[in-house]
């Protein structure tokens, strides 16, 4: 009988602590390893332009989740990501072409229960997850005043439409207002006018999810810099943390940012090896593990000294090699991983490394798991620097 007492009390402890409304800073800081579900739910329709502005549901839209090459999610997928070693999925989704009424932007039923189904799946294996507003190209390509008024409204019914389906899950869904606003074709520093919409954003997503209520009162939310680039934010005294409901403080907010940095070596491919520890095999970026550590310390004292927590929600190492270096150069890659889930951990931060099933040498080359052959793991040397 104590026996099982016992198991009934152990089994009771993890469901109530995996479930129970904790704060921003220890969601984040209870994350070993994050991953995205990269060019999956964030697609647009079949056969429709990407970058399309347009707000609707066009024939096929519910089958957007496979429009960009990737087979459809199932189950084994999730649990795949969880046997790697994984506590935590990002899950980014375009909604805006599921979109039954513009005027209400309400959402198709079958694509809302679509992710509630994946999102379940997730919880099922007890991960952690967020879910986006992300690729909605009519919020993230005009960051200006003339549609300043009309952005947040859309926003605020889009956002009180997911939040009401969502608002009895429990506290291990995160939510996160947007993804990277950005003046099309140009990815540098914001004007005045840019920051001051994207602060905008920002507050319509906190006030409208709150205002959904049930667990929506304390639900972690995670607010965004200007493209999602943290210097637009720590260097730019305009970005402006949301205000939350009373008695909530900063204690349920994070601030995202993504962080494919350096960029020479993990996006661009301009440079073959990082790290002082390296530079004995050839060129390495300028960048390096001091430039990390400083870096992660000025996010640390700008915005986790607010009682803010801190959510890296992509960065990644494009898999790039050369010659017969090719698994010392895989070697390295792990080094930079280790590195950088390392120093983010020690300061709290969750990250949640980008996996767009693509593979091969060269930018854009962020595939992990080979969602077409069983989950196979293809970039072991990436989980190998996040896992241990």
């Amino acid at each position: 009988m104590k026996v099982l007492l016992s198991i009934v009390l152990a089994t009771m402890f993890v469901t109530t602590t995996s479930t129970a409304q904790i704060k921003a800073k220890d969601w984040n800081g209870q994350i070993k390893a994050g991953w995205n579900l990269g060019n999956q739910f964030e697609c647009s329709a079949p056969g429709q332009d990407g970058e399309s502005m347009a707000i609707g549901n066009p024939d096929d839209a519910d089958n957007a989740e496979t429009a960009w090459g990737n087979p459809k999610v199932t189950k084994k997928v999730i649990k795949a990501v969880k046997d790697a070693g994984f506590d935590a999925i990002r899950i980014p989704i375009r909604w805006q072409c599921h979109i039954t009424n513009d005027k209400a932007m309400s959402v198709s039923k079958t694509w809302m229960a679509r992710i509630k189904e994946v999102v379940d799946w997730c919880l099922s294996y007890d991960l952690k997850v967020i879910i986006n507003v992300h690729h909605e190209k009519w919020l993230e390509s005009r960051p200006y005043y003339k549609y300043k008024d009309e952005n947040c409204q859309k926003l605020a019914l889009l956002w009180n439409n997911i939040a009401t389906e969502f608002k009895d899950y429990d506290y291990r869904l995160a939510f996160a207002g947007h993804n990277e606003v950005h003046v099309p074709g140009f990815w540098g520093a914001p004007t005045e006018e840019n920051l001051a919409v994207q602060n905008a954003y920002n507050q319509v997503f906190v006030d409208m999810v709150r205002a959904t209520g049930g667990k929506n009162d304390k639900r972690h939310l995670m607010v965004q810099t200007y493209v999602c680039n943290p210097d637009f934010g720590i260097n730019n005294g305009q970005f402006i943390v949301p205000q939350d409901i009373e008695g909530n403080g900063n204690d349920y907010m994070s601030v995202e940012f993504h962080f494919y940095n350096p960029y020479d070596y993990c996006g661009e491919c301009k440079y073959y090896w990082w790290g002082e520890a390296y530079k004995q095999y050839g060129e390495i970026s300028p960048s390096n593990e001091k430039t990390l550590t400083d870096f992660f310390d000025k996010v640390e004292k700008t915005w986790a000294s607010q009682g803010l927590g801190i959510c890296i929600g992509e960065w990644g190492v494009s898999d790039h090699y050369k010659g017969s270096d090719i698994d010392r150069m895989h070697e390295n890659m792990t080094y930079y991983c280790k590195t950088f889930v390392t120093e983010a951990r020690k300061r709290g931060f969750s990250t949640f490394v980008w996996d767009n099933n693509t593979f091969g040498s060269g930018t854009e080359k962020f595939g992990i798991f080979d969602r077409n052959r069983g989950m196979k793991v293809k970039a072991p040397w990436i989980i190998n620097g996040i896992i241990n």
